[in-house]
C-alpha cells in the first residue's frame, strides 16, 4: 500500500504529456485510493504546470491501467491561468475537469473565461475549450443565458 501510493504520487507529479513540463500539486493533505486509480489532494490546493496553474480545495488526479494521467478534477473555488501553444486563459468557476491527452478543459458551475489573447470573455455553466486550438462550446442550464463579450476594436 505505501509503496503504491508513493508511486501514484511520483506519477502525479511527472509530465502529463510527452513533450509537457512536470506537474507539481501542493495541498494541506493528500491520500490515495489504489483500487480505484486516483489520488486527492485536499485544502488549498495547486496545481502548476509551466507558468499554468489552478488553484481549488480539493483536487482529484486519475489514472489509468498504465499509471498514465488522464484527468484532473480541480473541485471548489476553481481560479485559474492556463498558457497553452499561443492561448491565454483566465478565470474562475465551481469545478476544472482538464483532460491532458488532448488538452481540453471543462469549466463547470458560473464559469467565467477571459481570453486574454483576443480580449473576450466567455461565460456559461458550462465551458468546454480545447486550449491548442482556442474552440470553445458554450452551455447554460437554468435560466442564466450564456454570454459572450468582445471588442469590436477603435475606441
Amino acid at each position: 500500500m505505501k509503496k503504491t501510493l508513493i508511486k501514484l504520487l511520483i506519477l502525479a507529479l511527472l509530465p502529463i504529456l510527452i513533450y509537457a513540463q512536470k506537474v507539481q500539486i501542493t495541498s494541506e493533505s493528500f491520500y490515495a485510493k489504489d483500487a480505484e486509480k486516483q489520488v486527492h489532494f485536499i485544502d488549498d490546493v495547486l496545481v502548476k504546470q509551466g507558468k499554468s496553474w489552478i488553484h481549488s480545495d480539493r483536487v482529484i488526479v486519475y489514472f489509468n491501467d498504465k499509471n498514465e494521467t488522464i484527468q484532473y478534477d480541480a473541485i471548489g473555488n476553481a481560479t485559474y491561468e492556463v498558457f497553452k501553444e499561443k492561448n491565454h486563459y483566465k478565470g474562475h468557476s465551481n469545478k476544472v475537469t482538464y483532460y491532458p491527452e488532448t488538452s481540453v478543459y471543462m469549466f463547470t458551475g458560473k464559469a467565467v473565461i477571459n481570453d486574454m489573447k483576443n480580449n473576450r470573455q466567455i461565460n456559461g455553466n458550462i465551458v468546454v475549450v480545447n486550449s491548442i486550438t482556442g474552440d470553445a462550446d458554450v452551455k447554460s442550464t437554468g435560466k442564466a443565458p450564456v454570454k459572450f463579450t468582445f471588442d469590436i476594436g477603435g475606441n
